[in-house]
């Protein structure tokens, strides 16, 4: 990699303040910056490694204004950090791409393969599988039996597809993910044994979706589990059967979806979340880090938090009443005691 200011700024539309020649070897973070390195300046907690960092070349909003002098040559955007994603999405795509099959590796000749595909060793693809072009599928990787995988799809190491998923195009699916596994579904007998309730859905993946490390979508009881256009699931997330996702829905790693839930569209999930199954939450859904949502969330565009979930801004205020609680306790036995004194 070897670019100067100049042709960075013509990537991203930016404009330059310093030298346009400067050349970028690499990348770095703006507090570990070194010479001919790129960096970015977007939060404004970091504003003060601008000032000492030893990168070259720092992309900044165009509202940056510097307090003292910068040495680093800028490049000044609309969004600092949009502009590191399109560039780096650049560089991505510019890299050789793997082609051909590795061997050991099983392909069944009912399959049907895409140009340009390339198969890892120790991989396994089922029979009557569809596999668009331009697909990277890594050793060690299952794809079962009438699984569809669109183009530009990426299956990284390890990760296991059951029988008649379908997957969209420019989806990326990181080692250890589980796709289609059957759904939590069991019948209480009179006896208190549970007998098993065969799962014959299936998952839908639709485009451009991304499904984090070690993360887990059952198949639907019937029908499909569906996770929509853009959805971004991070590592060890749990879907269960015939969970909807909607469009570019965004949730962090180590939240929970019970079974039947459909989640709406442009909602943002922090960590550790839990939500009931059965229920609907509203686009634009903003739920908290350890939020527990037990019941329908109705209202469009709502930040809840707390387990039971409920307003975050009435979240906050109670939270600073839980605070006080030990004190208010303390208060009340005093004039508790002062009362049976009398």
């Amino acid at each position: 990699m070897e670019f100067t200011a100049k042709q960075i700024a013509g990537l991203i539309q930016g404009e330059i303040e310093g030298n346009e020649n400067q050349v970028v070897r690499d990348v770095s973070k703006i507090e570990e910056g070194r010479p001919e390195t790129l960096t970015f300046l977007a939060n404004p907690k970091y504003e003060h490694y601008i000032y000492t960092t030893e990168a070259s070349v720092v992309i900044v909003n165009n509202s940056f204004k510097p307090e003292k002098p910068v040495k680093a040559t800028l490049i000044k955007v609309n969004d600092a950090y949009q502009a590191l994603a399109k560039l780096l999405q650049f560089y991505e795509s510019s890299l050789p791409k793997k082609t051909g099959i590795e061997q050991p590796s099983f392909i069944h000749e009912t399959s049907e393969m895409g140009d340009f595909v390339y198969v890892g060793a120790f991989a396994y693809i089922g029979e009557k599988t569809k596999i668009g072009k331009n697909v990277q599928i890594w050793p060690g990787s299952f794809i079962g039996e009438g699984v569809i995988l669109g183009d530009n799809t990426i299956v990284y190491s390890g990760v296991k597809i059951y029988k008649h998923c379908k997957i969209g195009s420019d989806c990326i699916i990181h080692s250890g993910a589980v796709v289609g596994s059957d759904g939590f579904g069991f019948a209480p007998g009179a006896d208190g044994e549970y007998q098993k309730i065969p799962q014959v859905g299936n998952v839908v993946i639709e485009d451009l979706v991304e499904i984090g490390a070690n993360t887990t979508i059952d198949r639907a009881t019937m029908g499909s589990t569906i996770i929509r256009r853009g959805a971004k699931l991070d590592n060890l997330v749990q879907v269960a059967h015939n969970v909807e996702i909607g469009y570019n829905t965004v949730i962090a790693a180590q939240t929970g979806i019970a079974g039947s839930t459909k989640i709406g569209s442009n909602c943002m999930f922090g960590g550790q979340t839990g939500v009931a199954g059965h229920i609907k939450v509203a686009d634009g859904t903003r739920l908290a880090a350890q939020t527990g949502v037990a019941g329908a969330v109705k209202k469009e565009n709502t930040t809840l938090m707390g387990s039971p979930a409920f307003d975050a801004m009435q979240y906050n205020k109670s939270y600073v009443f839980f605070r006080k609680l030990p004190d208010l306790y303390k208060q009340l036995q005093d004039i508790q005691q002062k009362i049976a004194e009398k």
